[in-house]
């Protein structure tokens, strides 16, 4: 019909057929990327906090998520709450999963 536009012509239906191995094979090397690259780490990662916060005990000078330094004065074993001495007159409260850090003995001194 027009001169300078050539005819557009559908291609034939014989595709590929099957390919249902290599998709597998391509899922479980996805998966393998996941369990290594972001599953084992962070698995790795509370399994290290869960130790430390178990290991909490009086005396120990501890940093927090919210980057407070201080001692633990007292351990609340049923309430899962430990009571952090900032300084000789200021006591908080926080829980033991906010802990953060176990620090060497003599930190705050050096602060």
């Amino acid at each position: 019909m027009s001169l300078f536009i050539s005819n557009a012509y559908a291609q034939s239906a014989g595709g590929q057929q099957g390919g249902g191995m290599e998709m597998l094979i391509m899922l479980a090397v996805f998966g393998l990327i996941f369990y290594f690259l972001l599953y084992r780490p962070q698995a790795k990662r509370v399994k290290e906090h869960k130790s430390l916060v178990s290991s909490l005990g009086k005396g120990d000078e501890v940093l927090t998520q919210g980057g407070l330094v201080g001692k633990i004065t007292k351990v609340s074993e049923e309430k899962d709450f430990i009571e952090i001495a900032l300084n000789d007159t200021n006591n908080i409260v926080v829980q033991k999963s906010s802990v953060t850090a176990l620090l060497p003995k003599g930190t705050m001194k050096s602060l």
